[in-house]
């Protein structure tokens, strides 16, 4: 069984054939050109796929979204492609290969499980085939969001929506958020918060990209903005590691490619304020597939048979 996986993001959508072994026969990716090109750019890299893999040698259709999303209808509404709302992507892919099944998750539900699948193998003893028990992905980028891999299952709740961690409230006082909340981690934290706030205090810089230079040339405001970002996402990941003792979490995203100067922040406020004893274990790692996690874990969801 061959798997056409389709990751859709908020910049970028990428797709590739995936073989049962992990192997990636081809793989494509096309930046989204505008607030009403999702329905090309979707059309176009299922198209550069299917002209290297010939589509009857693709059995099923994963594919992992920025959300929220509904799974039962098979409909997404990513916050940074307003022209999908309640859009039906299960059909639309279905069309592009038709009589194959098609599976949905979020995202960052499928970075995890990408992870979990191809990338982090432990050592944790007691874990399924020497994975972990436990763990989260994250994917701090343009948003922020998440996905729980749970003894080797994705968790993904009755809605299709868990592991939404950039919506945790770490500042009540803080930023309306485009979710509708205040105060989310995702307006600290994601590449437009955290230029918004060093914009705010006086950086000129023009995007996270040069904002991540700066911080590592020691501009103070880009370092502070980091250091802010760093803090967010350690209270939203000590939270979900207090319900849910995780062994591990694996972070990827555009903001996350920055390295050092987002990881250490963020480790040294996950040492301060790690309290409970079974909290000490946590590993806290970059993703080690980068952008194709996503495609790992889209490819799983039909390769692994691990969504409901």
């Amino acid at each position: 069984m061959t798997v056409l996986a389709v990751d859709i993001g908020g910049t970028k959508f990428a797709a590739a054939a995936v073989a049962p072994d992990g192997e990636m026969l081809a793989r494509t990716e096309v930046p989204l050109r505008g607030p009403e090109s999702a329905g090309r750019t979707l059309s176009e890299v299922v198209r550069r796929i299917t002209e290297r893999v010939a589509p009857d040698r693709l059995d099923g259709i994963g594919v992992g979204s920025a959300g929220p999303l509904d799974p039962r209808r098979g409909t997404v509404s990513p916050v940074n492609i307003p022209a999908w709302r309640d859009f039906p992507l299960v059909d639309a892919l279905g069309e592009t290969l038709p009589g194959r099944p098609v599976r949905l998750a979020g995202d960052a539900q499928c970075m995890a499980l990408g992870e979990w699948w191809r990338g982090l193998t432990g050592p944790i003893p007691d874990g399924p085939t020497g994975r972990s028990r436990a763990m989260l992905g994250m994917v701090v980028s343009t948003g922020v969001g998440g996905g729980l891999v749970l003894d080797g299952v994705p968790y993904v709740g009755p809605t299709g929506n868990a592991g939404h961690i950039g919506h945790i409230t770490v500042d009540p006082g803080g930023e309306p958020c485009p979710c509708g909340g205040v105060g989310c981690v995702e307006t600290i934290a994601s590449g437009p918060g955290m230029v918004r706030w060093a914009a705010a205090n006086g950086w000129t810089g023009a995007d996270a990209r040069a904002l991540a230079a700066d911080a590592r040339a020691g501009h103070p405001t880009a370092v502070r903005a980091f250091e802010r970002a760093g803090g967010a996402l350690a209270t939203a990941v000590l939270t979900a590691s207090a319900l849910f003792d995780l062994d591990d979490v694996v972070i990827g995203g555009g903001v996350a490619a920055a390295g050092p100067i987002l990881f250490d922040p963020l480790r040294r406020a996950i040492g301060r304020n790690t309290g409970l004893g079974f909290l000490r274990r946590l590993r806290v790692e970059p993703t080690s597939l980068g952008r194709d996690a996503g495609l790992f874990g889209a490819a799983a969801l039909v390769l692994l048979q691990g969504v409901a």
